[in-house]
């Protein structure tokens, strides 16, 4: 690929090619392929910023790309490695495609490091190997039975942090196929049933059509019916990740209920219940995301709490509502609001249930100022960091919630 980039041992002024533009929109595709959250308005800030000032010096260009498109301390490893390969360093070429082809089993640690390269290494190869694989039928499929179940088995279990592309697509199909039932509570108003108690009402009203004589009984038992669910799901840049996956799992959920609301905060609420329950999940997440502007961003668990209790609290809170509260409990702001907004909104919430990805740590401690605020008013603590916390959050829904995720263990240890 022409990039008309000069090479980084030449001193002369970068070479006028006419493709820079197209390269630098093909560059932000790899990027996001490889998992930044980049979309069309980064890579027109990108062309701006190539074109405002000289660029007489490779450093200069990857400072003035790295400016635009990184906006997370975890995203600087995928985007220099993506630099150096897309713009001509062929020692990182041959390392990547080794990655892809060869794959070998890696311990856990490994598997963390790697995970970034893997995905940069798929985004930058799953063309050009599409290209060069000759065509099968389209009814063409082979799979390996001897293996699939661990894999599953593997996959269920894995960090969605840590997972390629092609393991979060899998992810997401499993997903979609997850069954959601829920529980339902008693009202305060009866129907008539076969057994149950005793309805006097319409047993005396009987008696009357009789002559005033007894009859048979009639019964009566309590109706049922689902609590509103709400969710309040972080977005910052420390869930970002966790929040897609999670996405995924609130579309499945929205397709078998009604009365479910969602909302995003990360410096700012936003309501997107209207945009997820579109019935194509590709669809829905698209519409979403041009709606949230502060993806990726800061937190401010407190602000975000406030917003919700005064603009929507009274909307949605009714009816004995179950909240799910989607949060790593880093706040940035003043622990003393997120204390008063999370008291207030114990209140007005039959229960709520707390979903923090820092629970996949086995030595997670509720050190953190914002933590110890949150917990004393859960009811239940639960990770949601893989396909099986996601599966016992469903089967908790059901109303089989075990006492391992009582919140009450963790104050204990506070």
């Amino acid at each position: 690929m022409n990039s008309g980039i000069q090479s980084k041992h030449s001193s002369g002024p970068l070479r006028k090619t006419g493709k820079l533009a197209a390269n630098i929109m093909h560059f932000g595709r790899v990027l996001r392929a490889a998992g930044l959250p980049i979309g069309p308005s980064a890579v027109l800030d990108a062309l701006d910023a190539a074109m405002a000032g000289p660029l007489r010096r490779r450093e200069d260009f990857y400072w003035t790309l790295h400016c635009v498109f990184v906006k997370r301390r975890e995203h600087r490893e995928i985007f220099e490695q993506a630099f150096h390969v897309f713009w001509k360093k062929p020692t990182m070429l041959e390392q990547l495609m080794q990655l892809v082809q060869l794959q070998p089993a890696l311990k856990s640690d490994a598997k963390k490091k790697d995970a970034g390269s893997r995905r940069l290494a798929e985004a930058l190869f799953d063309q050009s190997l599409q290209l060069n694989k000759p065509s099968q039928p389209k009814d063409h499929f082979e799979m390996d039975a001897s293996t699939a179940t661990s894999a599953m088995e593997i996959l269920r279990q894995k960090d969605f942090e840590q997972m390629s592309l092609a393991e979060q697509a899998d992810a997401n199909a499993a997903l979609a196929r997850l069954r959601f039932q829920q529980r339902e509570v008693p009202m305060r108003r009866f129907s008539p049933s076969a057994r149950g108690r005793i309805d006097m009402r319409r047993t005396l009203r009987a008696s009357l059509r009789l002559g005033g004589q007894m009859g048979a009984l009639c019964w009566r038992k309590p109706k049922t019916r689902l609590p509103p669910l709400v969710v309040l799901c972080d977005i910052s840049g420390s869930c970002s990740q966790y929040s897609r996956m999670f996405l995924h799992f609130l579309h499945g959920l929205a397709e078998t209920r009604s009365d479910i609301h969602v909302f995003l905060f990360g410096t700012r609420l936003t309501n997107v219940t209207r945009d997820l329950k579109r019935r194509d999940v590709d669809e829905a997440l698209a519409k979403v995301s041009t709606h949230v502007q502060d993806w990726s961003g800061g937190t401010r668990i407190g602000e975000a709490l406030h917003q919700f209790n005064y603009l929507w609290a009274r909307r949605v809170l009714g009816q004995g509502a179950h909240v799910l509260l989607m949060t790593d409990g880093l706040e940035r702001d003043d622990v003393a609001k997120l204390d008063v907004e999370i008291t207030r909104l114990a209140r007005a919430a039959r229960k709520i249930i707390w979903l923090n990805p820092l629970l996949r740590y086995d030595k997670f401690e509720a050190a953190a100022a914002g933590i110890r605020a949150i917990m004393p008013h859960v009811d239940e603590f639960r990770p949601v960091h893989s396909l099986d916390s996601l599966a016992d959050l469903a089967r908790s829904l059901a109303g089989r919630a075990t006492a391992s995720h009582d919140a009450q263990k963790w104050l204990e240890t506070m």
